[in-house]
């Protein structure tokens, strides 16, 4: 998040944000007797909380292995110049694969996640896929064995 919204929100708000993290399709009324407020202050709370960008949308959380994807890496990118991230990066966009792109610090220019169905399908992305695209000079894949921790923070003062 750009900016700092955290001081706009009071304890209603921070209530609101954490019932629904644990289940983001929960009805407005069974979070407003969670929260202690009516279903219209649960509306007009989420409304505001949209508008300030601090809730963005709804996501499924998937367990990918169970559609086939067994493979999850993670791939530290070493740039030929960092001027040439903005290109590196919409081309990195347009692989499916890719579920994650951070621009860090350190070593690697760009930190991506990325699911495969098998080392093979990752060797095939690797080689045809990345490695072609122009901008980058190597890379470096770590291959995850177990994700045990996959969790949002609670929100607090």
């Amino acid at each position: 998040m750009s900016k700092n919204f955290k001081s706009k929100l009071d304890e209603v708000d921070r209530r609101i944000i954490n019932i629904l993290l644990e289940d983001a399709q929960m009805p407005y009324a069974e979070v407003a007797k969670k929260a202690f407020v009516s279903s219209g202050t649960i509306h007009v709370r989420l409304k505001k909380l949209k508008g300030l960008g601090v809730i963005k949308g709804v996501q499924l959380k998937i367990d990918y292995s169970r559609l086939g994807y067994d493979v999850k890496a993670f791939l530290g990118i070493y740039l030929e110049k960092s001027v040439m991230y903005d290109d590196v990066l919409g081309e990195l966009t347009n692989i499916p694969e890719i579920t994650n792109i951070d621009y860090t610090t350190g070593n690697y220019a760009m930190f991506v996640t990325l699911l495969c169905e098998d080392t093979n399908h990752l060797r095939k992305v690797l080689h045809e896929k990345i490695q072609k695209v122009e901008g980058i000079s190597r890379t470096e894949t770590i291959i995850s064995l177990n994700e045990d921790v996959n969790r949002n923070i609670e929100v607090s003062e």
